[in-house]
């Protein structure tokens, strides 16, 4: 997939990848439901709502966040011009906010409940990605990135806390490391996924400033989609209940 954005997804080293990753996800499911004395991943948990609409949630949070560092890289140092040590000075807010957010995350969550937390941050960060759009050639670090910066961060650092509680909620302790496991992976899944698609949509813009104007509204449209995935998540106390009523 990451050869997707120069050689087109009907490329031959794209759909080839994409085909062997299919059989390959295939062969593991098989093997996980029919073969395997103790599955890596119980097929049982994918059955659970909390498992699999949290990480359909997580999928779209990594395909956001995830790519957000590579194209806001690309635009410090082509764009901005700043060298290596300068980029990585720019990307301190958006670390700190984050950080400062996720230590937030669980007393906000007392308020909210996780499924409020969930659509609320990933409002939050949508409306940091869409302001984010508005940067153009001529946009410094200060008026371009600092304000969308600051917004996108607060909501991504509060967003994991009540997905992974939600995902983790109800389920037995052995099964806690499978869940957590599966969750890492679709974040990251997501990533690469995202990161894919939005390559090629920054290579299709007419000039630097409709590409990353186009890559951010696609990235808030994929927030907001996480905050409608929220709606579909059980409250923890429906958790508990699916976990016993599926052993």
């Amino acid at each position: 997939m990451a050869s997707a954005g120069t050689q087109g997804w009907t490329g031959p080293t794209t759909l080839t990848g994409l085909a062997a990753g299919a059989v390959a996800l295939t062969a593991f499911a098989v093997t996980e439901a029919r073969y395997a004395a103790a599955p890596l991943m119980p097929p049982r948990l994918v059955r659970l709502r909390p498992i699999w609409a949290g990480n359909v949630a997580m999928l779209l949070a990594g395909g956001c966040f995830i790519p957000m560092w590579y194209f806001l890289s690309l635009y410090m140092q082509d764009v901005l011009h700043y060298g290596a040590l300068a980029t990585g000075v720019g990307f301190l807010p958006h670390t700190l906010v984050g950080i400062a957010a996720a230590r937030l995350a669980p007393a906000v969550m007392e308020r909210t409940g996780a499924r409020g937390l969930i659509v609320l941050s990933a409002l939050l960060a949508a409306a940091g990605f869409l302001w984010q759009s508005s940067i153009s050639t001529d946009s410094g670090y200060l008026d371009g990135l600092l304000g969308p910066a600051i917004v996108m961060s607060a909501g991504m650092g509060l967003l994991i806390t009540p997905i992974t509680t939600t995902v983790t909620s109800g389920i037995r302790e052995q099964d806690a490391g499978a869940a957590s496991g599966l969750m890492n992976t679709t974040r990251q899944l997501g990533g690469v996924v995202g990161l894919a698609a939005l390559v090629t949509l920054a290579a299709a813009g007419d000039g630097p400033a409709l590409s990353y104007r186009a890559v951010f509204t696609a990235t808030a449209a994929v927030c907001a989609g996480a905050a409608v995935m929220a709606l579909v998540l059980p409250a923890p106390r429906e958790c508990r209940e699916e976990a016993v009523a599926l052993g």
